[in-house]
């Protein structure tokens, strides 16, 4: 059996969490394949390792000095290799890499990723685990997208002996060898597609949260934690702002059906979720609430729109051409809603509308700002009665206007447009109609 663990930056944050990292890799023989991200936060006013980094590059391009600012690095990775009595001669390290900080040659890349090399080597050795460089296995094709193949011909060979591994995440490279960075937040999907080409049993994702929870905590105080969840589900909870783990790293897990477990290093025993194709069945209506500020609604009026062939084609058509990416489309009879994001709208707006009402011949075109979309996502919902019309009334009584509302055609989601100054109280509604009052 085989188990890759992923730990991000708050697991790492100090000698303390090195201490319960190494306790929960040792509970269980399975987890032979560890990721980890840089060093994070050990306290609110503190800073994640990656965010130094990235201001030392700025400070050394803008020329500014660094000394200070390296000083703190530095003692950030020295304290943790003293608190731990390591042998590993970072001190080398450290004064090879303040060297290259001169290097014109230096890369924003190469620099940062440097948090996640040097956490990885003090934890292989704190673990007793091998220590494996993730550009000698993440491999990016020169368009710069993971070649996920290349990537598992250079993991496979790992699985012909009894292997204990360390890999840094949050970066690959591409076939020369120089250094890529994921997205931010990348250690995530470094950590599926590792469990992707070795066929784990399963990803375990351990960070300072419960679990994905049912509402932000910003909003609602105590959310309850989601035991269980699909990868559908997820995606569109992801895809509305539930950030406890990369969109992208969903993927690479789901082609294989892998279960992914989102865990809490510092509460182990907790069961955290899991996330999986199929879920048991669930007495809750809805899995989660999720929600975005900050969107524009087009409307398009033309008569006669829906006898007209290929309308709405054309209407794709104009917004591609203005590169604008569209959320959602709610449609009449004879006229047609776009939803976009505001900042995808920022520069255009002006233009875009015109050439909609010129290129459409349109009667109207409208806009309206300032809407915020909240998803209720639930594999339950489609079978439960009456959702909408429960949805209408119990924001109707607090005198919150719905301005659209649409069901996604697999049932999975209702999508709720709402002013943005309406978003918080708007979701402290749902849940307390939909989920407290449920599971009272």
């Amino acid at each position: 059996m085989l188990f890759v663990a992923k730990f991000g930056g708050s697991s790492l944050s100090s000698e303390t969490q090195f201490q319960k990292v190494k306790k929960i890799v040792e509970d269980h023989p399975a987890r032979r394949v560890i990721v980890v991200s840089a060093l994070g936060k050990r306290a609110h006013e503190d800073n994640k390792l990656t965010d130094l980094l990235y201001l030392l590059y700025a400070h050394i391009k803008h020329g500014v000095s660094f000394t200070a600012l390296w000083e703190t690095i530095e003692q950030r990775f020295l304290t943790v290799k003293q608190e731990l009595g390591l042998t590993y001669d970072l001190a080398r390290d450290l004064e090879a890499l303040k060297n290259e900080l001169a290097h014109s040659s230096l890369t924003v890349d190469y620099l940062v990723s440097r948090g996640e090399y040097l956490t990885a080597k003090l934890m292989s050795e704190y673990l007793g685990y091998k220590f494996v460089d993730a550009k000698d296995v993440i491999m990016f094709a020169p368009n710069g997208k993971v070649d996920l193949n290349a990537s598992r011909q250079k993991l496979t060979h790992l699985l012909a002996e009894d292997f204990k591994i360390v890999i840094p995440g949050f970066y690959g490279a591409y076939p020369n060898g120089k250094i890529k960075l994921l997205d931010r937040g990348g250690s995530d999907i470094t950590g599926s597609i590792v469990a992707n080409c070795l066929q784990a049993d399963k990803y375990e994702n351990w960070t300072d949260v419960p679990g994905i929870l049912m509402a932000d905590p910003r909003i609602i105080p105590t959310p309850v934690p989601i035991a269980s969840i699909t990868y559908e589900e997820l995606s569109e909870l992801s895809y509305m702002g539930a950030n406890v783990l990369h969109e992208e790293a969903i993927y690479p897990i789901r082609q294989l059906n892998i279960p992914i477990h989102i865990k809490n290093t510092n509460e182990p025993d907790a069961n955290g979720t899991l996330i999986c194709d199929q879920t048991a069945e669930k007495s809750e209506m809805i899995t989660g609430i999720a929600g975005k500020k900050d969107f524009v609604s087009i409307t398009i009026y033309k008569n006669h729109m829906s006898s007209e062939l290929g309308f709405l084609s054309r209407v794709m058509d104009i917004f591609k051409q203005f590169n604008i990416n569209i959320e959602h489309v709610p449609t009449g009879i004879d006229n047609i809603g776009v939803i976009v994001s505001a900042a995808s709208v920022e520069k255009c707006l002006y233009d875009l509308t015109e050439t909609l009402k010129v290129q459409l011949k349109a009667n109207e075109v409208s806009v309206k700002e300032q809407i915020a979309l909240i998803t209720v996502v639930g594999k339950n919902m489609i079978s439960s009665i009456g959702l909408s019309g429960t949805i209408f009334q119990a924001l109707g009584q607090e005198q919150i206007r719905v301005l659209l509302i649409a069901q996604s055609p697999r049932g999975l989601n209702v999508v709720i447009g709402v002013q943005n100054d309406d978003y918080i109280p708007a979701i402290q509604i749902l849940y307390k109609e939909l989920v407290e009052c449920h599971l009272g």
